[in-house]
């Protein structure tokens, strides 16, 4: 793994301060940095250098993983599955009493169900909407069944290991959300979950923000936006019952954010940041050892340069936190994600 080339200044504030973190719930790890679909909202398959986070790299750090009391670590990517080391990483890290979870797009899934069953809590695999749907947005033939190879191979092992589905709203697949549910049942998922696509941040391996002829291969014109919002009404209409079960996991005013989000991006309404206390309860650290508050927020340091709890409390993150206003940033107000823990939830 290369260290990055980032400042990393170790901090003198005020552990009482709200922007110092003294418990840090949620760890999203990428431990590879390639993945093995072609879709075209995202631009992580671009990559050709392989770099992945081993055990070792995370040896130094399990202490600074008990004193921030780390609950929850998600391995995201890329595809996690394509990192050689994911086994020795979830070992480590379940013999720490970590939950680990499991975001793959599952072409690869039913190669690895042995390691998946026996070492996941759960598993978010990605669903573009029915077969040929899904096949045409992952790039790659046959991908929507050999996600459903790997699913079942995985609920043959063990039978109660929950997954989930998660769906990326966009151009290709936005009049499909009620197929989309009819897919996650044919599948067996446990539930599923809709966002929409990030058309305007550097995340994604993004050296710079789309221009508008690449954003407009994955964003909604004007009619479409009609669309996709006629569509999450009939979505909300037909399947209350998903809803109230929690199998659509997004409440109805969540889903009609994803059309206000399109809506946004035409210039229609102004963007709205959703509530998110993201950077104070979680981190993003990525293949290289980067750090990040989030996916869409600049490096505070990388896990080369220091014990983890001194770089996410250094000078420049912890600025960077007591400067953030959710509310007006312009990378918060266009976000498509959101995580917020109250204070006394059980991961804090």
């Amino acid at each position: 793994m290369s260290t990055a080339s980032l400042d990393f200044q170790p901090g003198s504030f005020d552990t009482r301060s709200p922007h110092y973190v003294r418990e840090l719930p949620i760890l999203v790890l990428l431990p590879h940095s390639r993945c093995n679909c072609r879709c075209v909202m995202c631009d992580i398959w671009r990559i050709r250098q392989v770099r992945e986070i081993t055990a070792a790299d995370l040896e130094p750090h399990l202490a600074g993983l008990r004193q921030l009391r780390v609950r929850w670590v998600v391995f995201s990517g890329g595809e996690p599955l394509m990192a050689s080391h994911l086994p020795a990483l979830t070992r480590r890290l379940s013999d720490e009493g970590i939950r680990t979870t499991l975001l793959t797009a599952g072409l690869i899934l039913a190669q690895h169900a042995d390691i998946v069953a026996e070492l996941m809590d759960d598993v978010i695999v990605s669903l573009d909407g029915p077969a040929e749907v899904h096949d045409r947005i992952r790039g790659v033939p046959r991908a929507y069944e050999r996600l459903g190879q790997g699913i079942d191979a995985c609920r043959q092992r063990r039978a109660s290991l929950p997954i989930h589905g998660r769906c990326t709203v966009q151009k290709g697949n936005f009049r499909q959300l009620r197929g989309m549910v009819a897919a996650a049942r044919e599948l067996r998922l446990d539930s599923l979950s809709f966002l929409a696509a990030d058309v305007t941040s550097q995340a994604f391996n993004r050296p710079v923000r789309w221009q508008d002829d690449r954003a407009s291969q994955v964003a909604l014109d004007a009619a479409e936006a009609d669309g996709l919002e006629a569509e999450i009404e009939a979505l909300i209409c037909e399947h209350k019952e998903e809803i109230r079960s929690g199998f659509i996991q997004e409440s109805p005013d969540k889903l009609r954010r994803i059309g206000k989000h399109f809506r946004c991006h035409l210039g229609q309404m102004p963007p709205t940041a959703p509530r998110c206390n993201a950077p104070w309860v979680s981190a993003v650290i990525e293949a290289d050892g980067t750090i990040r508050p989030c996916f869409f927020h600049r490096p505070v340091g990388n896990i080369q340069e220091g014990p983890l709890v001194e770089i996410l409390n250094s000078r420049e993150a912890v600025g960077f936190r007591s400067q953030l206003d959710v509310a007006s940033n312009e990378i918060c107000r266009r976000c498509v994600c959101s995580l917020f823990l109250e204070a006394g939830h059980p991961s804090l």
